[in-house]
């Protein structure tokens, strides 16, 4: 880790420079949406471009390290809306549903699966990174999967498809878009059946 810079508080380990770096940029976020630049963080931090560069590659993956690392939070409210439901076709439902509805509001989830720079699912829907995110969106529901019938393939499959379906209706919203009871009647339809079949 470099030693200079970092206006005269140079951080004790890689691990706090990336966590000084990730709140540069929530700053940044937080004063002008996605659109920053390296630059523009290594100077908030007072360090040069190479310093930020060693950490991240480019300011699209210093973005999306920093939308995963702030939708915590909106998984923390997502079990707390699904805990009540422990039908697992119900469950992916109303998780997609709300995934889909919260978009306008949160800004980090905005950026993971709106398409443009950030997008982690835009073209990257198969990524580790979106598998990941949509791993640990699953890992909260109140599911015992195993108990569903749902092996950890088939788990992996599902994220997948959830993936694509949620690409598919920030890509598309419809015409007109399909939003509370129409939302979840559409997904009911064609995707809850599939869990449903997976039942021991």
């Amino acid at each position: 880790m470099r030693t200079h810079g970092w206006s005269g508080t140079t951080p004790a380990d890689d691990t706090e420079a990336v966590e000084r770096i990730i709140a540069a940029a929530r700053t940044a976020i937080e004063r002008s949406g996605g659109d920053f630049t390296m630059a523009e963080i290594a100077r908030d931090l007072g360090v040069t471009r190479q310093t930020v560069y060693r950490y991240f590659g480019n300011a699209d993956a210093l973005l999306t390290a920093t939308a995963l690392a702030e939708t915590g939070r909106f998984l923390d409210v997502l079990a707390a809306h699904l805990d009540h439901i422990t039908d697992p076709a119900e469950a992916v439902v109303e998780g997609i549903a709300y995934t889909l509805e919260s978009l306008a509001a949160d800004r980090y989830l905005g950026l993971l699966l709106s398409p443009g720079r950030a997008g982690v699912f835009s073209p990257g829907v198969t990524s580790d990174t979106a598998r990941a995110f949509g791993r640990s969106i699953l890992e909260r529901f109140a599911i015992d999967w195993e108990r569903a019938g749902i092996t950890d393939t088939a788990l992996d499959e599902l994220v997948e498809h959830m993936l694509r379906t949620v690409q598919s209706f920030v890509i598309d919203p419809g015409r007109p878009p399909r939003r509370g009871v129409a939302l979840r009647a559409y997904l009911t339809t064609w995707i809850a059946p599939a869990l449903r079949e997976l039942r021991p």
